[in-house]
């Protein structure tokens, strides 16, 4: 059992969704509530890792970040280093691969809440922010718990992108899921056994609690509201 790989990738899937979540949050709610000239394009745009082989995002992002690139030089002189064979490479990586597993969730939460709910707490005098952190936040709380869900076990055990941008480097950029198919590679098949069920078991525990916290939420709310 590779400890090392397996804290390396909760340590990334912890990183990508404190930074991802609260950002897709606000992008989640811009677009359920906002109707504008090529919106259909940008949620196209959100959507594009979803259906492109992580490989190939792994590749735009290793060009496109690397030494090589005016971007990837630019961000190695503000950041003192390269993200490319990076931890913080792959933090990037993770973020733009999980962007559309953190908003679409989000998104059809704040498409649920009632304009009249809005209307009415406008009418009471309510500021923006305060309508989003008292009102809209406590409504679509499910759909944050399911993104947050998502995103994290996605990065746990993502290995294309994460392969192509980090390489395999202990203790920096070989997760659990790199540390698997190093096993297999090896013929160390108890090592990926052991490595695999725990992300099986994982995947299996996590979702069903979110099932379960996502059905009382919605019965606490749906009482509450009788």
């Amino acid at each position: 059992m590779d400890w090392q790989a397996l804290w390396l990738s909760i340590k990334l899937s912890c990183v990508t969704v404190i930074i991802l979540i609260p950002f897709a949050i606000l992008a989640s709610r811009f677009l359920a509530y906002h109707h504008f000239i090529g919106k259909s394009w940008v949620e196209a745009l959100i959507m594009v890792p979803l259906v492109l082989p992580p490989t190939v995002i792994g590749y735009y992002l290793l060009v496109g970040l690397g030494s090589q690139s005016w971007l990837g030089r630019f961000l190695e002189q503000v950041l003192g280093q390269q993200l490319v064979f990076h931890f913080s490479g792959l933090v990037v990586a993770s973020i733009i691969v999980n962007i559309p597993f953190a908003i679409q969730p989000i998104q059809r939460a704040f498409e649920s809440v009632p304009q009249e709910v809005r209307d009415a707490a406008a009418c009471c005098g309510m500021s923006p922010l305060k309508i989003l952190f008292k009102i809209e936040l406590p409504l679509v709380w499910p759909g944050v718990l399911t993104a947050l869900v998502l995103c994290f076990s996605h990065v746990l055990g993502e290995f294309g992108v994460v392969l192509m941008m980090g390489g395999n480097i202990a203790g920096e950029t070989k997760t659990v899921a790199i540390s698997i198919y190093d096993s297999v590679q090896a013929f160390d098949f108890a090592s990926a056994g052991q490595m695999s069920l725990v992300l099986l078991l994982f995947a299996i525990t996590v979702l069903a609690l979110t099932t379960s916290m996502s059905r009382r939420l919605g019965r606490a709310h749906g009482s509450r509201h009788s």
